[in-house]
């Protein structure tokens, strides 16, 4: 099973490693007094294995890790920042996800493993400011223990901890971790977060849309590639953060409706005839969506994200994507006109309370 030949560029690595001491051992032998002779035979290359090809799945789940991060690093601040502001959203957090290979797909198992991922759960985003940046929780962190139990693996190892965990966080003491970090095991103190507690979920469609259905907030892939920086992203998901605090979902009677949608684009493979049209969810009214937008400045602003470009975001969505198109966020979003004119009022305002240092409260 194991061959006992050296193959051919092992051993020119060998040949190259060596040679430069077969070099020092001859000019140790010169005579003194007369010049070393020029060596005509040219200085070995070391040969290094080749980098293994990465598979196209491979890519493709780096892909959706790296759309997760994204969405995960921009939301990170509205979320840490606005706890005032988010009112009875607003929880303990342990300040950071983690996974195991059951968290992807199941047609990605293999490849998640092959990427270092088993039935173990480990880190794999630590919120800036958290309790969990303080303590040192660090990505790729595999989880081993929580206040001194063994943590949950296996295919329902994210619900168990959860399970395991809810008890815990309520006590508002810091939660004790352990972690095993290049083959060691340590154990860490995390202090609890008190942040907004909205999920932000990355949704498996091409359509250019979001959605919110008072817990939880939605991306589409679409919307993802719309946006051309991350502060257009933190006005996507400021926006409907401000729809789930003001409650929107229920005053439009359609959290189910929109839950169903959103369980639906976290599958691998949607249902695309739940996202046709407008889904079913009723267009939001006028004065709604300007009051969400009115509190997404505020959000922005008090995380450190800029507002003066809102407007031109906003404008560039609605002609790009048009309320004619059926599956668009304009589509339930229809009050352009008015909704960029109330944004440049609150814009002002916004700016006018940052210059005079008063609290960023609406």
């Amino acid at each position: 099973m194991f061959a006992t030949t050296m193959p051919a560029w092992q051993k020119i690595k060998s040949i190259a490693v060596l040679a430069p001491l077969t070099i020092l051992a001859a000019c140790a032998t010169q005579e003194t007094g007369a010049p070393p002779a020029p060596s005509k035979t040219p200085l070995p290359v070391a040969v290094q294995a080749p980098k293994p090809v990465e598979t196209p799945q491979q890519k493709e789940l780096r892909e959706l890790i790296g759309q997760q991060d994204r969405l995960y690093r921009v939301a990170a601040p509205l979320l840490t920042t606005n706890a005032q502001l988010c009112r009875g959203n607003a929880h303990n957090l342990l300040g950071f996800t983690a996974k195991n290979k059951y968290s992807f797909p199941i047609e990605y198992a293999d490849t998640a493993r092959s990427l270092g991922y088993d039935e173990r759960l480990q880190v794999t985003g630590v919120l800036p400011g958290s309790g969990a940046e303080q303590a040192g929780i660090q990505r790729g962190d595999v989880l081993m223990s929580v206040a001194g139990k063994p943590m949950p693996q296996g295919t329902d190892a994210e619900r168990q901890a959860a399970v395991l965990l809810s008890p815990l966080v309520v006590k508002k003491a810091p939660i004790s971790l352990g972690v095993l970090r290049n083959g060691q095991t340590r154990v860490l103190n995390v202090p609890l977060t008190f942040a907004c507690a909205f999920s932000i979920e990355l949704g498996n469609a091409d359509n250019v849309n979001t959605y919110a259905d008072g817990r939880r907030v939605l991306i589409t892939r679409g919307m993802l590639k719309f946006a051309q920086t991350d502060e257009e992203l933190a006005y996507l998901i400021a926006k409907d953060m401000a729809h789930n605090i003001l409650g929107h979902a229920i005053r439009q009677r359609m959290v189910s409706t929109i839950a169903e949608v959103i369980d639906n684009l976290l599958l691998p493979h949607p249902d695309p005839t739940t996202t046709a049209g407008t889904a079913g969810i009723r267009v939001y009214p006028q004065d709604l969506d300007a009051a969400a937008d009115t509190l997404s400045l505020y959000l922005l602003a008090r995380a450190g994200y800029g507002i003066d470009n809102v407007p031109a975001f906003w404008k560039r969505l609605a002609d790009q994507y048009p309320s004619s198109v059926p599956n668009g966020y304009t589509a339930l979003h229809p009050s352009t006109t008015y909704r960029l004119s109330m944004i440049d009022k609150v814009t002002q305002i916004v700016k006018a309370k940052q210059e005079a240092g008063k609290p960023l409260v609406p």
